[in-house]
């Protein structure tokens, strides 16, 4: 295996079971984290500093990304609150984490891949983008950005043997819960289901689908010949996707409401 992969928050979660993985399939792997210092260490993987919120720190691996095959966008925030109490800066901080620090390293990474002829990109995005839940409208919609540009930017790199796909996870027991950042206001009106749809979300992610299922995908979207444009992994994700063909979107609206235990 002569091919280099560049896994993004290769600390922790989805994005260091990757890392493994790839490092024991023969790939040269580099991890990127906030602290590479404190970040664990593993065989085959090399870790270089990362903050997706600073701009510097992206545009100092542009020579590193020229050289990179497969790039994993896996790094970002979770986030959650009532829409109408989101504060700005929040949101503009989850974009930039999300999304556009995953759109620049994708661009830095493309001239290299066109000329070898050869890439793989994965955007690592969430099934919430396909099915969105209340108080996740930041998140949802930072999701739904990642896949957006993904999916379009398709047709303009598939001629160049440069594939771009979304894998898109349920709930995975990431322990993401914990890391999670929560916004609502004081004596919210919304404070009530809020607090519902947070313990429902706590307690999906504790029983959901193991991390090595969403690294299987993921892998399976690298080395495929043709990678499809979306992969779904956990949560029921080919029953719940049929089921959405089917059913009346306002009908489905009224059973995520119930489920997530929204009354009213």
């Amino acid at each position: 295996m002569s091919r280099t992969a560049l896994v993004t928050g290769a600390s922790s979660g989805i994005g260091q079971a990757t890392a493994a993985a790839l490092a024991k399939r023969g790939y040269r792997v580099i991890g990127t984290s906030r602290d590479p210092s404190r970040a664990q260490q593993m065989d085959g993987v090399e870790f270089v500093r990362l903050d997706l919120n600073d701009d510097a720190s992206i545009e100092a691996l542009g020579d590193t990304l020229r050289g990179v095959d497969v790039l994993v966008n896996n790094a970002g925030e979770s986030q959650s609150g009532p829409f109408e109490d989101l504060p700005g800066y929040a949101v503009r901080r989850l974009f930039q984490t999300n999304v556009f620090g995953a759109v620049r390293l994708a661009q830095l990474a493309l001239p290299g891949m066109r000329e070898r002829g050869y890439g793989r990109i994965v955007m690592v995005g969430s099934m919430v983008a396909s099915f969105p839940i209340a108080y996740r409208s930041s998140y949802v919609a930072a999701k739904a950005a990642l896949r957006g540009f993904a999916t379009a930017a398709r047709y303009e790199l598939t001629p160049f043997g440069v594939w771009l796909t979304t894998v898109e996870p349920g709930s995975i027991r990431t322990g993401i819960s914990a890391r999670r950042t929560n916004f609502v206001a004081e004596n919210s009106s919304h404070g009530k289901d809020f607090a519902a749809v947070l313990s429902y979300l706590d307690s999906n992610e504790r029983g959901g689908t193991p991390v090595g299922k969403v690294v299987e995908t993921i892998i399976r979207a690298i080395e495929a010949d043709r990678p499809k444009p979306l992969y779904a992994v956990g949560s029921g994700a080919p029953l719940v996707f049929a089921l959405r063909r089917l059913i009346p979107r306002t009908t489905a609206e009224r059973l995520i409401q119930r489920r997530y235990g929204i009354t009213r």
